[in-house]
């Protein structure tokens, strides 16, 4: 049985979900990537509640989701939901005019708050260079490093 946790169904919604806020602008794949990241992890970026539990490690997402999103994105482009665009910038995805009819049609206290959370990332982050979300990245990375370190309990000496 496959599990619907991050299958292409599942991020391809969320994908179509952020391509249809920022519409009729068009994202590349790291755009997608971090854009999806905040979504789901909006707390970790001064955000509304996080969709998504706060897992250790979760860090490592923003390394993995890129094939994974690709992969959401070619069922969304099968479906006639999104678009694959070659620009100068290289290539990049929008939402075509049936998607938002089609997430109209999807209603559950998930989807209502993963629309909440789009609108946020759009609204807050959709003017962002991608080297500000780079920058945002490399936070993440210098705190998240602190679970790494080992602890230091008071009166031990390290070895």
């Amino acid at each position: 049985m496959t599990s619907p946790f991050n299958s292409p169904l599942e991020i391809g919604i969320r994908s179509l979900m952020i391509l249809t806020e920022v519409y009729p602008r068009s994202l590349d794949l790291q755009f997608l990537v971090f854009f999806d990241y905040f979504t789901v992890h909006s707390g970790d970026v001064e955000g509304p509640d996080s969709l998504h539990a706060p897992l250790p490690l979760r860090s490592g997402e923003l390394t993995i989701k890129r094939g994974l999103i690709e992969r959401g994105l070619l069922l969304m482009i099968s479906r006639d939901l999104v678009e694959h665009l070659v620009s100068s910038n290289g290539f990049e995805y929008r939402a075509l005019d049936n998607a938002s009819a089609f997430l109209s049609m999807l209603s559950s206290p998930y989807i209502n708050k993963l629309k909440e959370r789009a609108e946020w990332v759009a609204q807050t982050y959709g003017n962002s260079s991608l080297h500000d979300l780079k920058e945002i990245e490399q936070n993440f990375f210098r705190s998240w490093s602190t679970q790494f370190q080992p602890m230091e309990i008071p009166g031990r000496q390290r070895q």
